[in-house]
């Protein structure tokens, strides 16, 4: 049985950091990502990491402040920094047997196993 399970999640001020984990059990996966779902909004791609060739993907809305890492093809952890206000959203682990490309690794549709989800709120 696929499991994942995040962990991590929390209250944090502006500009502050924290460190989201996921953990995959029952088999591999080809890639592995995050999401985000903020109330009223769509699930929105966050960070990806494909095992093949160790590629990573980015959101716009996150780049140069989110960092995705993994130490196999079960394990992912999502490295905030300088957090704002509309980072607050559900988070949500989300893995996929195939190698994922650029335009598909940011939509929800090739990833079959996903994290029930840890609520982060960036507030003062």
């Amino acid at each position: 049985q696929v499991q994942l399970v995040e962990s991590g999640g929390g209250l944090v001020q502006p500009g502050g950091s924290l460190r989201l984990s996921c953990a995959a059990s029952g088999r591999t996966f080809g890639t592995m990502g995050w999401f985000r779902q903020a109330p009223g909004k769509q699930r929105e791609f966050v960070a990806g990491i494909r095992w093949s060739g160790r590629m990573k993907y980015y959101g716009d809305s996150v780049k140069g402040r989110f960092t995705i890492s993994g130490d196999n093809a079960k394990n992912t952890a999502l490295q905030m920094s300088s957090l704002k206000p509309e980072d607050t959203a559900v988070y949500y682990c989300a893995a996929s047997p195939g190698n994922l490309i650029s335009s598909t690794i940011r939509t929800t549709e090739p990833y079959d196993a996903w994290g029930r989800g840890t609520q982060v709120t960036v507030t003062s």
